[in-house]
């Protein structure tokens, strides 16, 4: 509720759209006076956006364990490749964490590990003495005193990333997030880039808040020996899990599906790897409909801003509610048809609504950033003004 009454006030006071020609003269009364105003240039803006995406999106990512035979060239495209999924789909990565968490917290009441421990687990951390990841609900108990014997101290040394540098990281969001409600509230516009950024500035916070105690870019596993023989030191003909990143690979992992992947024929988990248990998947189809409306719903506030033309403002509106409906309402489609006199027609039509959605969402996503900066090339003189914080600091 909180979050709609913000997109609410956002859309109402970020500015004044196109269609009005009186309002964008009412627009052009607050300029940016240098001899006056604190002044802000095009590049400020833009290189402020960048900057904050590529911080959210990049520092956000705790990858699984990679195998240790990358070398550096691989383990940076395999983090690019992950990055740019977090940019088009951002809900696929919260889902993901979502998972994990839920993961980790059964690991961690099952066994009775730590914090850190628990993730290191699921992101495929532990291997066993012939190099092979410790990833499965029944390889835990023959591995356990052995996971044990590891000092969370050595995990931790492992980590890129400790809780001040997360908690960095989680304060950048925030502030570029409370710049954006200053100038809502002095009634400054913002700019649809600025509206995109923010979308990752609120969602790196919730990722890194789902990962806070997950070891961040781990390259080497930790070896863990069992005394127990644990019945699996024969499976043949399965294939080694692929770092290739596709759409139908990604949708699978996050749901639990590893096609190909075996603790016995691998070095490391795939990308999107979390031990499964069953009720992972119920948080991460949450996690889907509830970031994706979010993803969306941010989007929505920038309904009146200005627009250099009708169409680009019409096209930005409709791609906001779809991307911000879609997934809620697949997410409520599967109780509906519970409810249908005729379930076969309303299974029907929800794989038609899913068919359509995975063309049109995509579709959707690819003009939001596109609009965000083609719209920078007609901005109104007030965008340029910037926040007096005076207002919110005595004497600054």
């Amino acid at each position: 509720m909180l979050f709609w009454i913000f997109v609410f006030l956002l859309a109402r006071q970020s500015g004044l759209t196109q269609g009005h020609p009186d309002l964008l003269v009412r627009a052009s009364e607050t300029s940016c006076d240098c001899t006056i105003n604190s002044c802000r240039t095009l590049f400020d803006i833009v290189w402020g956006c960048l900057a904050t995406i590529f911080a959210c999106t990049w520092v956000a990512l705790h990858q699984n364990v990679p195998d240790p035979k990358l070398g550096w060239f691989s383990l940076l495209m395999r983090k690019l490749c992950m990055m740019l999924v977090t940019i088009i789909a951002p809900e696929v990565i919260v889902a993901f964490a979502a998972r994990q968490l839920v993961s980790a917290r059964w690991i961690s009441k099952e066994f009775n590990v730590s914090k850190t421990h628990r993730f290191f687990c699921t992101m495929g951390g532990f291997v066993s003495e012939k190099g092979h990841p410790v990833s499965r609900r029944k390889q835990l108990p023959a591995y356990i005193s052995a996971i044990r014997a590891v000092k969370k101290a050595d995990i931790e040394d492992k980590s890129k990333g400790d809780t001040l540098s997360k908690g960095v990281a989680i304060a950048q969001g925030l502030w570029f997030v409370t710049q954006c409600l200053a100038r809502v509230f002095q009634h400054l516009p913002l700019t649809q880039l600025e509206v995109a950024t923010l979308v990752f500035a609120v969602i790196s916070v919730v990722i890194h808040l789902l990962w806070l105690h997950k070891p961040l870019d781990v390259q080497q596993p930790i070896v863990a020996r069992s005394e127990v023989d644990i019945g699996l030191l024969q499976e043949e003909g399965v294939t080694p899990p692929s770092d290739n990143i596709t759409l139908r690979k990604i949708t699978g992992e996050i749901f639990g599906i590893y096609q190909g992947c075996s603790p016995l024929s691998s070095t490391s988990v795939p990308t999107f790897y979390s031990i499964a248990i069953h009720a992972g998947e119920t948080h991460t189809v949450i996690a889907l409909a509830g970031v994706g409306g979010i993803f969306g719903g941010i989007h929505c506030a920038a309904w009146n801003t200005i627009f250099p033309s009708m169409a680009e403002m019409w096209i930005w509106r409709i791609s906001s509610v779809f991307i911000a409906a879609y997934p809620v309402l697949t997410f409520l489609a599967p109780f509906g048809i519970n409810q249908a006199p005729d379930n076969d027609i309303a299974a029907a039509v929800l794989v038609g609504f899913a068919v359509v959605g995975y063309v049109v969402y995509p579709l959707c996503r690819l003009f939001l950033v596109i609009l965000s900066f083609t719209t920078l090339r007609a901005l109104p003189p007030s965008t340029f003004v910037d926040v007096n914080w005076s207002n919110y600091i005595p004497h600054l």
